[in-house]
């Protein structure tokens, strides 16, 4: 059975200090490779598909640890300044 209720979703502050760090690394790691990391993560995030992300200081399984739903989350709040 299908509810028409509106669903809750939230995302907890440490998971959101955690993203920031690996995103950070993920970012670092892309571009000492010579990637452009903004369009690497967005194919990524977009896509789901890791291989987006260089294996160079375990960028791709560090990125795996977060969800793709809450690392989203975390960008419209501070694109719209909320965070």
């Amino acid at each position: 059975m299908v509810s028409d209720e509106t669903m809750f979703f939230k995302v907890e502050k440490d998971k959101n200090s955690k993203t920031e760090q690996i995103m950070g690394q993920v970012y670092q790691a892309l571009q000492e490779k010579g990637y452009n990391p903004v369009s690497q993560i967005v194919g990524y995030i977009l896509s789901g598909d890791p291989t987006y992300i260089t294996n160079y200081k375990d960028a791709r399984n560090l990125i795996r640890q977060i969800e793709r739903d809450e690392l989203l989350e975390q960008m419209v709040k501070k694109y719209i300044g909320i965070e």
